[in-house]
Formats: C-alpha cells, structure tokens, sequence
C-alpha cells in the first residue's frame, strides 16, 4: 500500500512541479516520453506520461513504454524508492537483480536527474 501510494504522490508532484517550477519545466522541454514503474509480480504499476513540458500520471502499464521500471516487490520499491541514497540503491538492486530495467538507459538517468529536482529548496536565513 505505502508502494502504491508512493507512486501516487510522485505523480502528484511531478505534474505540480511541471507546472509551477520553470528549473522543472526547462528539464522537460523536447520530451515526449513514458515510462512504468511497478512491481515484478505485476500487482501494483502505475505509468507515467512527459509531453509538451507536462507531466500526467495513471494507474496501470501503458503500451509501448520509453523504459519500465520493475521492482521486486512493493516493499522493496518502496525501500530503494525512499533511501538517503537512491542512486546507491537503485545501482546495487540492478546487481542484485531485484530491479528490472526494460528500455532506454539514457532516459531513465534523465528521470533520475530529475527527480532530484523535486527536493523542495532550502530556504535562506535573511
């Protein structure tokens, strides 16, 4: 559950952020793309849409993806999801083989790039 809801608010912020963010907007312009991130087992998959500098989000695969993420099981995405270090995570759950990576390397180091974005700014002390 906490998986599915994860992915949920992922969505939800990306699509704000693509709305609202210009540092978020520049790093969109000239994508058109898709991609799935869900669970090996095929329970919990939600799909990502990137067109015209906005992002949308819906429950479910989606045919013809640019890469698909798939992780183990909903807990274990969760963890690599939600670790202080995703990249470290992310790398060792490919060694491992509990992360599955169909598709398009290069795009899905750009979504990773640009999920560091999403970190809301510190604010400065005046």
């Amino acid at each position: 559950m906490k998986f599915r809801l994860l992915l949920w608010l992922l969505g939800l912020m990306m699509a704000w952020a693509s709305r609202t963010n210009p540092d978020f907007q520049k790093a969109l312009a000239g994508k058109e793309l898709r991609f799935i991130l869900h669970t090996l087992d095929g329970k919990v998959s939600r799909h990502f849409t990137i067109s015209q500098q906005r992002v949308r989000s819906r429950r479910g695969a989606c045919e013809q993806p640019t890469f698909a993420v798939g992780f183990r099981d909903a807990a274990y995405g969760y963890a690599t999801l939600t670790a202080s270090n995703k990249t470290l995570a992310f790398m060792q759950g490919v060694q491992a083989q509990t992360i599955k990576v169909k598709g398009s390397l290069p795009q899905l180091y750009w979504f990773q790039g640009l999920l560091k974005q999403l970190r809301p700014s510190k604010k400065r002390a005046v």
